[in-house]
């Protein structure tokens, strides 16, 4: 494998990384059911059948004849080797696949299926044609080449890897080497302690590397789907490194990994934890306020929170960021597809019995979603490749799940039908209705152009929620990328317009563009919203919240 694809096989999956959204479920009898309703359609249009079945065999006679034009997307990878091109048998074997795949997609497009069953047929048909792409048997020349090299070496390594991952990760093949990390050792190494716990969280302070910091501290709460260490993955990728070094006193939440003995945890109960957070943060840094930093559900979290402080007058938080958060839950995504009355109710059926709902069940969930991503990249490089699983850091974080409490999840579920931040008092929290255009302070919200799991658009639509002053910025780049967004990358770019009008389209087309990070716009904007300069505290914590563990702590070792 070429040095090219072996970063795919690493970046690739980072588009995908878990969000909100997998909390909707999809079940088995929805993905059935839209099955069957495709191969009814087939015995209902019996003339629109035999046309695209002729036309699929014109399209066969070119191929066989060797005049077929068919070639693959030029972004896929899958079938780079020359064989593919050069070899007769090979590149009619090839064609042959893409005219089959591009005549059921045809079918389903032009059939008289409504627009939502045309969407559900196309990913239906997705997903049996990338399971049985050319690619993906061992007819795939390079894993004749692998096998022929290595004496047959590489296909006894696949079955190995495979047996391991049958016993081990659920029958999906691995997509990262999860040995290949420790977190405290190589991951979350950033120095600092765990300054409060209580049964929900732990506050975590890291220690200034400045001589002056910032009087404002900036507390950045996770998404509860995920843990806390993407903000402290390797030290050229850390938020948390970067915030240091521009003087801004930084405490990061790491959730607790709940069991089904939390199962009534509900939003209310990290909105408290995360009020006690805010004070601890206020009473060790002796600021009146803090800014807050938000990402996916964390997001939907901390703007919870702001809009409870605002129903109850209290002015805690001075400036917040919301980074790839959707508040505005009418999704037009592939996510949303199954998304029905029905497929709610059971989701929410599920983790009640339950308790949770399991990480690992959300990471199928996406994998599903993204099968050639997430799927058959890895089945072709750790088993027909015989090759070990990459190493990469955004990987092990998301392959490292957590769990949802039951009344979490479930909250979740009602947020994403009623959709209830974008009407005042729809939501009710701590026992106040949140109005989310009652919150006047500044924010700042970054969205990524490729997020395919929370799209820029209804990012957009959320950031208009707000009463206060938006800086809305837009990266050129999918879902965790925009996250972990250090300088210097050549090929970072963002965007950024003052105005917001109501279209975000029109946003875009008027935005100015820019290279390199928006870590660096979002420091000027944040150490402005700072307040003043002051000594850096010689300890960690205070004399009520001294300093315990050090960083990573404990929850988020817990499994």
């Amino acid at each position: 494998m070429s040095e090219k694809q072996n970063d795919d096989l690493k970046y690739k999956p980072t588009k995908s990384t878990m969000g909100i959204n997998p909390v909707i479920g999809i079940r088995g009898r929805d993905l059935l059911t839209s099955a069957r309703l495709v191969l009814t359609q087939a015995m209902r249009q019996p003339l629109h059948s035999a046309r695209h079945a002729a036309h699929f065999g014109l399209e066969l006679k070119n191929v066989l004849l060797g005049q077929s034009k068919l070639q693959p997307d030029e972004n896929d990878r899958r079938f780079n080797d020359p064989a593919w091109s050069q070899n007769p048998l090979y590149r009619r074997y090839l064609q042959t696949y893409l005219a089959w795949r591009q005549e059921l997609h045809d079918w389903v497009e032009h059939s008289s299926l409504s627009e939502q069953d045309v969407s559900r047929g196309h990913f239906i048909i997705n997903l049996l044609t990338e399971a049985m792409a050319p690619s993906n048997s061992l007819a795939n020349p390079a894993a004749l080449k692998r096998i022929f090299d290595t004496g047959g070496k590489s296909l006894l390594d696949g079955l190995s890897h495979m047996a391991k991952d049958l016993l081990n990760n659920g029958g999906m093949p691995s997509q990262v080497d999860m040995k290949a990390f420790e977190v405290g050792r190589n991951l979350a190494t950033t120095e600092g302690a765990v300054v409060f716990r209580n049964e929900v969280l732990e506050l975590i302070q890291y220690t200034p590397v400045t001589e002056q910091v910032y009087k404002r501290p900036l507390l950045v709460v996770p998404p509860q789907i995920n843990k806390y260490y993407v903000f402290d993955l390797s030290p050229e990728k850390s938020l948390a490194r970067f915030l240091l070094r521009s003087q801004v006193q930084t405490f990061i939440v790491s959730w607790r990994n709940p069991t089904k003995a939390q199962r009534e945890w509900g939003l209310s109960t990290y909105i408290e934890a995360l009020k006690k957070a805010v004070e601890v943060v206020c009473a060790i840094t002796g600021s009146a306020d803090v800014n807050v930093l938000g990402a996916c559900s964390g997001g939907a979290t901390t703007a919870s929170l702001l809009g409870h402080y605002a129903a109850i007058g209290e002015q805690k938080v001075h400036a917040q960021t919301l980074l790839v958060s959707v508040l505005d839950t009418q999704l037009d995504s592939q996510y949303a597809l199954f998304a029905d009355e029905q497929t709610l109710e059971a989701a929410k059926r599920r983790s009640y019995q339950a308790g949770v709902l399991e990480g690992s069940d959300m990471a199928k969930v996406f994998a599903w979603m993204r099968p050639n991503d997430l799927i058959w990249n890895y089945w072709v490089n750790n088993y027909l490749l015989g090759n070990e699983p990459p190493v990469f850091d955004i990987l092990y974080w998301n392959n490292d799940t957590t769990r949802l409490p039951a009344a979490l999840h479930g909250e979740f579920i009602e947020m994403f039908q009623t959709n209830p931040l974008t009407r005042a008092g729809a939501l009710e929290v701590c026992g106040t209705p949140i109005d989310l255009s009652q919150v006047t302070c500044d924010y700042y919200v970054v969205a990524g152009s490729n997020d395919h799991i929370t799209p820029w658009t209804s990012c957009y639509k959320s950031a208009r929620l707000f009463g206060g002053q938006c800086e809305f910025v837009l990266s050129s780049s999918g879902h965790i990328q925009s996250i972990l967004n250090p300088p210097g990358n050549p090929k970072a770019r963002y965007m950024t317009n003052p105005e917001m009008p109501a279209d975000p389209k029109a946003w875009q087309e008027d935005a100015t563009k820019h290279a390199d990070s928006w870590w660096l716009h979002w420091q000027k904007w944040l150490t402005t919203r700072s307040g003043e300069s002051k000594k850096a505290p010689a300890k960690l914590g205070n004399k009520r919240y001294p300093a315990a563990e050090a960083a990573p702590g404990t929850y988020v070792h817990e499994r």
